[in-house]
């Protein structure tokens, strides 16, 4: 994907599920925090994170508060904006690992 926004600072928009995902982080500082590294996605977005395969090919993520827990996006660069999925604990072989729910995390994604 190329960036055809030219430095223009990019929409983000939570999808339902994103926002259920942020409300349940019992931590109002932690919280605030993943709020502020959202927001940071406001400019250049396709340069942030990784990109993501298999059935969250399209998407990308990013780490906060250090590695404990990801954040899930996809950039659309003709509506300049940033949709977030997901926002979860990286759990490695935990069923609750962010990674490990994608049919949760694409299944009221517009």
């Amino acid at each position: 994907m190329s960036d055809v926004s030219d430095g223009a600072e990019y929409k983000i928009q939570l999808t339902p599920l994103a926002l259920e995902m942020l409300a349940a982080v019992k931590d109002r500082r932690e919280q605030e925090k993943l709020g502020n590294r959202i927001n940071q996605l406001k400019t250049d977005p396709e340069k942030q994170g990784k990109a993501l395969v298999d059935n969250l090919s399209g998407f990308r993520s990013i780490w906060a508060l250090g590695q404990r827990y990801r954040i899930v996006y996809r950039v659309e660069c003709e509506q300049v904006l940033v949709l977030v999925v997901g926002i979860g604990r990286r759990k490695d072989g935990d069923q609750r690992d962010i990674y490990t729910v994608p049919e949760k995390l694409l299944e009221r994604v517009p």
